[in-house]
């Protein structure tokens, strides 16, 4: 791994210790704090054992025997299937059912990786769903957008999470078609398409934040007087700060969360260790991520002890999440009392749970929105 190759670049230069750690520490950092790092949801190295009609035989690992559907890719994406249910399992395969093969032919005998990109593209191409091309005007510069139209309100500003992009909303717009509400999908700093924050870096939120305001003026100036945020991951934090911090909060009518980030230094180790990176590293590299973002721990409050939101709170968790805890959320869920509910997706990885049980996700996201229209 790359972080291993730094470190041990170092300790062969002979720089001394010191110098070790922080080099050490940077590039464990970069896997926290660089915004295009492979998607925590993903599992990758596996090996495609077999494939015949209607099936697919993968490494099996705990990734590989989740329920739902996901996307397997391969190739850097140029290969994409969707496989489905789990069918059985042997000692080194788990075979599942394979809906369809999109692009490429399944590497049999070779690697893939299994994602929760189900679709790809945009609204159209996976959806037949109307929509266009525009542009938020960040403060940085512009950030790219789908608007998908609706005639009703509230509007709905969908934020992505860490390691993915756009095509990480694309699950829910079918709810909010059929609702006939619109749907505003964003980028924000550093994502491709997009300005660079000015260090190059993330910052989980704490800046990213002013990029979901933007949005919402967007929104506002094509007419929208209801806002609903909905966020994934640190798109979650982005969408709390915002409902909180923005000019325009007051027009903010809901929030939702799916798998939310409240605590980033334990998602920054849980998303190291992860990667292979032992524990004593990844604890290093958080450090250095604090200095390298300048989120000091005692100045900034976590997330869950933010002041209370005025609004509904739709808050959709994994209990086994790997990188962001639920621990956390529960608390934010005790602060705002009756104006949030928890639904929890047992189970489920990370940004992963319209995969896990795709018809229950949308119906508890059916039943958020529906009085608020």
């Amino acid at each position: 791994m790359r972080w291993g190759r730094t470190a041990v670049l170092a300790t062969a230069s002979a720089v001394g210790a010191g110098a070790v750690a922080v080099l050490a520490g940077r590039a464990v950092s970069d896997l926290a704090v660089r915004h295009r790092t492979a998607d925590p949801a993903s599992a990758g190295g596996l090996r495609v054992h077999s494939a015949a009609a209607g099936r697919v035989a993968l490494t099996r690992s705990a990734d590989t025997q989740r329920p739902g559907r996901y996307g397997l890719e391969w190739d850097g994406g140029a290969g994409h299937a969707v496989v489905g249910e789990l069918l059985e399992t042997t000692a080194q395969t788990a075979v599942r059912s394979l809906e369809r093969v999109d692009r490429g032919t399944l590497p049999v005998g070779g690697e893939a990786e299994l994602t929760p990109r189900v679709f790809t593209g945009d609204p159209r191409s996976a959806f037949g769903l109307d929509y266009s091309e525009t542009t938020v005007r960040g403060e940085l510069g512009p950030l790219p957008a789908w608007y998908v139209p609706g005639l009703r309100e509230p509007w709905v500003i969908a934020v992505h999470g860490l390691g993915a992009a756009r095509e990480q909303t694309l699950p829910l717009l079918p709810v909010c078609a059929r609702l006939n509400i619109p749907v505003l999908s964003v980028t924000y700093r550093n994502d491709e398409g997009a300005p660079p924050s000015p260090d190059g870096i993330g910052h989980f939120g704490e800046s990213e934040w002013r990029d979901v305001e933007a949005a919402i003026r967007l929104a506002v100036d094509s007419g929208a007087s209801r806002i609903v945020l909905y966020g994934w991951s640190v798109g979650a934090g982005m969408v709390l700060r915002a409902a909180e911090r923005s000019a325009w909060r007051e027009l903010v009518r809901g929030v939702v969360l799916d798998s939310a980030v409240l605590d980033w230094r334990a998602a920054a180790r849980a998303l190291t260790t992860r990667r292979g990176v032992p524990a004593s590293l990844a604890a290093l590299g958080v450090r250095a991520a604090e200095g390298r973002t300048g989120l000091d721990a005692a100045a900034a409050p976590a997330l869950e002890e933010s002041p209370g939101l005025e609004v509904p709170l739709l808050i959709l968790h994994s209990p086994q999440d790997p990188i962001a805890s639920i621990a956390p959320v529960r608390r934010l869920v005790d602060r705002q009392g009756q104006r949030a509910v928890l639904r929890e997706y047992p189970g489920a990885a990370h940004a992963a749970l319209w995969n896990s049980d795709q018809r229950r996700y949308e119906e508890d996201v059916r039943r958020f929105l529906t009085p608020l229209l």
